[in-house]
């Protein structure tokens, strides 16, 4: 569905390929997350796959076709985006931040119809924010926020959801509900998703495929089982781990134990 092949990228002024030769394949239907330390490139490489940069060398195509054929409303018809923070410029309630995924849809000019409301309500109570609809937008905490903004995304009615850290800042409580929100998007509404984090937790609740990424490199990418791993970890991060299956939460837990240098 969506691949980068051979894709490089360079910052002007930085000297050297923040991503060098990197191929990734995003399969219809699947919850993919990058991982990586600090400065892999992860975040980066979602504005590629999302079109906001360029890549210096190779392409990403979305169905067999060059992203860069795609005008700006057109691929924002195929691909949204949950960034790490959203700040409005204004005091917008919550109705009008999720109409706001409907602009690639609408004219110069053109107001929301009935069908863009409708739309509207339906995706806030996919994410369980109907009953906040009237809320101004800034009153909201964290996890209410990013459940908005997951909302205004899937207005934008597309098949491929990119988000950046989706649970930064966020408390523990707030953690699990936008994961159990992620795992059920995905596998009840077939959103397909590319997940960038640092949470190794998160990614192995809610992904069941990876790929990790080191000083813009991608060291490995498969399955879940078969990229966590405590030798992984360390190579990624310099630390020692231990990568259990927890019963009770039914996935792969990681444990930090010690750093390695």
């Amino acid at each position: 569905m969506l691949r980068a092949e051979g894709v490089s990228f360079g910052y002007r002024g930085a000297g050297t390929f923040s991503l060098s030769e990197v191929d990734v394949q995003v399969t219809a239907g699947s919850l993919t997350g990058l991982l990586g330390p600090n400065g892999c490139g992860k975040t980066t490489l979602l504005k590629i796959l999302c079109g906001l940069l360029q890549p210096k060398h190779g392409r990403v195509t979305l169905d067999g076709r060059p992203l860069a054929s795609f005008n700006r409303r057109e691929l924002a018809r195929h691909v949204a985006v949950v960034p790490q923070e959203t700040h409005p410029a204004f005091d917008y309630t919550v109705t009008e931040m999720v109409l706001m995924g409907r602009h690639p849809y609408l004219g110069s000019f053109q107001l929301e119809g009935p069908e863009d409301f409708a739309i509207a309500r339906e995706c806030l109570a996919a994410t369980g924010m109907a009953d906040l609809a009237d809320r101004n937008y800034m009153t909201l905490s964290g996890g209410e926020k990013q459940r908005v903004i997951v909302a205004s995304a899937l207005a934008q009615t597309t098949t491929l959801l990119l988000l950046d850290e989706p649970t930064a800042s966020l408390d523990l409580g707030y953690q699990l509900e936008i994961a159990t929100l992620l795992r059920h998007l995905n596998g009840d509404r077939r959103v397909t998703m590319v997940l960038a984090t640092h949470d190794l937790n998160l990614a192995a609740a809610v992904c069941d495929r990876l790929v990790v990424m080191r000083s813009g490199h991608v060291l490995a990418q498969g399955t879940t089982s078969e990229v966590l791993t405590p030798s992984m970890v360390k190579r990624l991060y310099d630390v020692e781990a231990e990568v259990t299956f927890h019963p009770r939460a039914g996935h792969l837990t990681v444990t930090p134990v010690s750093r390695t240098s």
